[in-house]
């Protein structure tokens, strides 16, 4: 049998935030990348919903052994959803996506230490057209962004290269204002 897989479309996408094998390009067709306010936590979480019109990019890695535990107890405010179809993968792939009944519509922001590491896997594993397709097509830009560079809250938080920052903060502001 052979060892399942995820896709990975925000700070999974990112490689150095985990040690998954086998990494690689891809994208998924019929479905969008959005920000969800949730209860659970004051910052958004990126998700995907299911939209006929929309692909996103990311990566696909495999889960040795299909021990999922370690990857579930990471992504605990989502389920999984079986895309191996969507993604015409030869072994199961699933994607993780935001639980619904944890959603709400009341407060949030976004961590910009998290937006920094999605970009910076992107910019990595798709280049710069990656990232610009991220900003095009994300939905939920209207949530508020709060700048923890300085302190990131992101656990997972990367340190990234001037022209790193620079390119999230010129594509950040074709997109969003950031609060005074």
């Amino acid at each position: 049998m052979s060892d399942p897989a995820f896709f990975g479309y925000g700070s999974l996408v990112n490689l150095a935030t985990h040690d998954y094998v086998d990494p690689r390009p891809a994208t998924l067709y019929g479905w969008r990348r959005v920000w969800r306010k949730t209860t659970l936590r004051d910052a958004a979480f990126l998700s995907v919903e299911r939209d006929p019109d929309s692909h996103i990019d990311g990566v696909i890695a495999t889960v040795r052994g299909g021990s999922w535990a370690a990857l579930d107890a990471r992504e605990a405010a989502y389920a999984k959803v079986d895309v191996t179809a969507a993604l015409g993968a030869a072994h199961t792939t699933v994607v993780y996506r935001v639980i619904d009944s944890l959603t709400t519509e009341r407060g949030g922001h976004i961590l910009l230490s998290y937006l920094d590491v999605v970009v910076q896997g992107l910019l990595r594993m798709h280049g710069p057209q990656g990232v610009a397709r991220f900003f095009a097509s994300t939905h939920g830009w209207d949530t508020p962004v709060r700048d923890d560079r300085a302190a990131p809250q992101y656990p997972r938080s990367q340190t990234l290269r001037a022209a790193e920052v620079a390119l999230v903060d010129a594509c950040l502001a074709t997109r969003v204002q950031m609060p005074e």
